[in-house]
């Protein structure tokens, strides 16, 4: 669905040729995150008020979420010393539970990432791409969108 000129929102992630970006996920339902991402995006352009293209996701997405309910958390890294074996077979075992497509799971590089300890399990963050052991998986063309998207991790279904 077109949400903007330039901002297309699909079932899985969005496509904003103003910012240049693309953001899909996969796994576990992320949209909320999403959410926020394009009100963020968005806000120096429509102000506080009423930003049309997060009005537009939220309603074709069918998410009741109000700009209050939005949640900033702060990323605090707890980066593992060493990607051991049980650490890169838990990683795999995550990026297959999220059924992303073939190309999309081989396109995601394990060996390169940072990987994180979280309470809920492990972080593994790349150029193009962010794991949740819990079973989401986030994947952009842009590493800007790296820091957007661990801003509002915080607000992932059951978090």
């Amino acid at each position: 669905m077109l949400c903007e000129e330039k901002l297309e929102v699909f079932e899985n992630g969005f496509e904003d040729g103003k910012f240049n970006l693309r953001i899909e996920f996969y796994g576990k339902d992320a949209r909320r995150v999403l959410l926020a991402v394009i009100r963020e995006l968005y806000l120096p352009d429509y102000g506080e008020e009423y930003v049309y293209p997060f009005e537009c996701a939220k309603d074709f997405w069918g998410i009741p979420l109000e700009a209050e309910e939005i949640q900033v958390e702060e990323f605090r890294p707890s980066p593992i010393k060493f990607m051991n074996q049980s650490v890169r077979k838990r990683l795999e075992k995550a990026l297959e539970g999220t059924n992303a497509p073939g190309d999309v799971r081989e396109a995601v590089n394990l060996n390169g990432a940072e990987v994180h300890k979280l309470r809920k399990g492990l972080l593994a963050l790349g150029k193009n791409f962010i794991l949740l052991e819990e079973g989401y998986l986030f994947v952009f063309n842009k590493p800007s969108a790296r820091a957007l998207i661990l801003k509002y991790l915080g607000m992932l279904d059951g978090a």
